[in-house]
């Protein structure tokens, strides 16, 4: 490969000291950096890798303080960048990440096909049974969450932290205004949309074994819901109303001005025929019903017109 398709590997680390040293040695020989973030971890992951690790590919970078995975991932993006890799990947370093599929992830952005790709569990729908069904559950809220958040209705899976993404494309984020913490990932998503970038699914299957998450999905959905509500509206001001302008542009404010009429004069008058025993008129109950119907089809126009417009062309340059 020719140095813009050189390959790094950005592996965040912590509380995860028994595994680190098997994701490391299990990278294989087409990748040329790799760097191990130490965000500040108790056990000091990044210290024991430097001691036991004999690989010249590695760096270890330290945070003097947490930063979360967000953080430690846009530590080790700089890093690279700096170093003038082409194609950075990131893994989890408890395990669960089969290194040897590096190259299914950063095939697709060296062909030219995608500017970012990630990880989706659920391909092999055999292999999702082995899912525990609380994360299943969750994945899946937090995946229709993501699709309208992020605007890219074709990925799945948000959550997964497998993902490979271009220099020249990584260098365009706002680094200091992505999210540090567990939201990272779709996030980053959210970014890269207002780039126009486009994100695919690589197939793969996750491993479980007796590694323990810090992701607890029960959690922090209600704190996915709040931020996925705040990307959403930059989103659309940005992509249809600041940047660009269409008839998706007039059928959401609209639709949704209709259906909350319909639905507020509607419930007033059946309140209203609640209390007095009256019956509503047919007249009263149309003037209801229509606006609210119409509402409800322009904003499914404005679904179907955003679900046409997922990022095809790919924004970076070979």
């Amino acid at each position: 490969m020719g140095k813009n398709s050189d390959i790094a590997v950005v592996i965040p680390t912590f509380k995860a000291r028994n595994h680190i040293l098997g994701v490391v040695a299990a990278i294989g020989p087409e990748v040329k950096r790799i760097y191990v973030v130490d965000d500040c971890c108790p056990d000091q992951s990044g210290a024991y890798v430097e001691q036991h690790c004999q690989d010249p590919r590695v760096t270890v970078v330290r945070h003097a303080e947490n930063q979360g995975v967000g953080g430690a991932v846009m530590t080790g993006y700089k890093a690279a960048i700096d170093d003038g890799m082409g194609i950075m990947v990131k893994i989890d370093s408890d395990g669960q990440m089969d290194p040897a599929l590096i190259p299914d992830f950063v095939a697709p952005i060296v062909n030219g096909e995608a500017d970012y790709t990630k990880g989706n569990r659920f391909f092999d729908l055999e292999k999702v049974r082995a899912m525990p069904k609380l994360r299943l559950f969750g994945n899946a809220v937090l995946s229709l969450m993501c699709k309208l958040s992020s605007g890219y209705w074709n990925l799945f899976d948000p959550t997964n932290g497998y993902t490979a993404i271009h220099a020249n494309v990584a260098r365009h984020l706002p680094f200091h205004k992505i999210s540090r913490r567990y939201f990272f990932e779709t996030d980053i998503l959210f970014r890269l949309n207002t780039l126009r970038a486009v994100a695919i699914d690589v197939p793969m299957e996750a491993v479980y074994g007796d590694e323990v998450s810090n992701l607890k999905i029960s959690k922090i959905i209600g704190e996915f819901l709040a931020k996925h509500i705040r990307n959403f509206s930059k989103r659309i001001f940005y992509n249809y109303y600041l940047r660009d302008m269409s008839l998706a542009s007039i059928e959401l404010p609209f639709g949704l001005g209709l259906l909350g009429f319909g639905m507020v004069y509607g419930i007033y008058h059946w309140a209203h025929s609640a209390q007095t025993g009256l019956p509503t008129p047919a007249g009263t109950v149309m003037l209801a019903a229509l606006p609210a119907l119409m509402g409800l089809q322009l904003i499914l126009a404005f679904i179907s017109y955003d679900i046409a417009s997922v990022p095809r062309r790919r924004i970076h340059r070979a």
